[in-house]
C-alpha cells in the first residue's frame, strides 16, 4: 500500500507540474483581452533552469578568456606573471653560480687537506676524480693547437707589442654613443667611467679596433661588453639592452657592438656607462673623446 501511496504522489506533483495555467492581460479601460501566454510550472522551472545555465556559461567565458579575469581579487596581471616568470630564471641562475662555488670551496678545502679533489661535470650528478684526465699530447692535438695559435683569436700580446711605447693621446677614438653626459667620472667615488644619456635603441658602437673579451649579463650591469684594444687599453660599455657581438669577436672602430638600454639594478634610466682602462688603471674617457 505504501508504494501505491508513493505512486500516486509522484502522479499528483507531474499532474501538477504539467498543469496549464493561462497569464491574460486586458486593457484597463475597455476589459478588452490584450494579450495572453499558456504555460505551466514544468515550461517555467525549465525557462529558469536554461537561463541560469547560460548566464553562468558566459560569466565563465568573459572571465576565463577576457582582460576582466584580471579584476578579481588576487588574479595576478600580465606585468606581475612576467615579473614572476623573470625572477624565476634569475633565482635559477643564482642557484646555479651558488653551487658552482660551493663546489669550488670544497675543491679547494680538498686540495688544501693534501686530498685529490672531486671534479663534476656542469649538471653536477657526475662525479669524476682528477686522475682520469690524461695530459698525454698527440699528433691531433698538437695540430689543432697549432691553428688556434695561428688564428690568434684570444692572443692580444702581438697587437700590444707592436705599439706599447707610443702614447694613447695619438689615438683616434670613436666616439661610442653621442648624447649628454650626466655623470662624470670620479676614482674617489668608484665611479670609474662616465654616463651618457642617448635616445632609447640607439647603437653603441667600438671605440677603437679589438676584440671583444666580454659579452655577459650580470644583475647589476645587464648586459656588459668588454673590447681589448692595442697598447693595453679595454673599452666597458654597460647597461646594454642587446648586445651584437659575441667574445672572441675580432671589431673595429665605428662598428656596431650594442643597442643602448636599461638594464642591471644600478640604472635609472636609458644609458650607457662607458669605461676606458689603461694597464689595469681606469682612465678619464672625456680626456681623448669629445661626447
Amino acid at each position: 500500500m505504501s508504494n501505491f501511496k508513493q505512486i500516486k504522489r509522484r502522479k499528483l506533483l507531474m499532474d501538477r507540474l504539467k498543469h496549464k495555467y493561462r497569464l491574460v492581460f486586458f486593457n484597463d479601460n475597455t476589459f478588452e483581452e490584450v494579450w495572453h501566454l499558456r504555460l505551466s510550472l514544468f515550461n517555467v522551472l525549465s525557462v529558469i533552469g536554461s537561463i541560469s545555465i547560460i548566464m553562468t556559461t558566459l560569466v565563465i567565458v568573459l572571465i576565463a578568456f577576457t582582460p576582466l579575469r584580471e579584476l578579481i581579487p588576487g588574479y595576478p596581471s600580465e606585468a606581475m606573471r612576467r615579473e614572476i616568470v623573470l625572477n624565476a630564471l634569475k633565482i635559477d641562475s643564482l642557484e646555479n653560480i651558488y653551487r658552482i662555488q660551493n663546489q669550488f670551496i670544497e675543491n679547494m678545502k680538498t686540495v688544501i687537506s693534501g686530498e685529490t679533489p672531486i671534479l663534476k661535470d656542469s649538471s653536477g650528478n657526475v662525479p669524476r676524480t682528477s686522475q682520469s684526465v690524461s695530459f698525454t699530447k698527440s699528433t691531433a692535438d698538437s695540430v689543432f693547437r697549432q691553428q688556434i695559435e695561428e688564428q690568434e683569436q684570444f692572443n692580444f700580446t702581438t697587437d700590444m707589442d707592436n705599439g706599447t711605447e707610443s702614447n694613447i693621446s695619438d689615438m683616434h677614438f670613436f666616439t661610442p654613443v653621442k648624447g649628454l653626459v650626466t655623470n662624470e667620472f670620479s676614482s674617489k667615488e668608484n665611479h670609474y667611467g662616465i654616463d651618457i644619456v642617448a635616445s632609447p635603441n640607439e647603437v653603441v658602437k667600438a671605440t677603437l679596433n679589438g676584440t671583444v673579451i666580454l659579452s655577459s649579463w650580470t644583475s647589476e650591469t645587464g648586459n656588459v661588453v668588454q673590447i681589448q684594444h692595442e697598447n693595453n687599453l679595454v673599452s666597458v660599455y654597460k647597461h646594454c639592452a642587446n648586445i651584437l657581438k659575441k667574445t672572441g669577436s675580432k671589431v673595429r672602430a665605428g662598428e656596431a657592438i650594442a643597442i643602448l638600454g636599461n638594464s642591471g639594478e644600478l640604472t635609472t634610466g636609458p644609458h650607457l656607462h662607458f669605461e676606458l682602462w689603461h694597464d689595469g688603471k681606469p682612465i678619464n674617457p672625456k680626456d681623448y673623446i669629445v661626447f
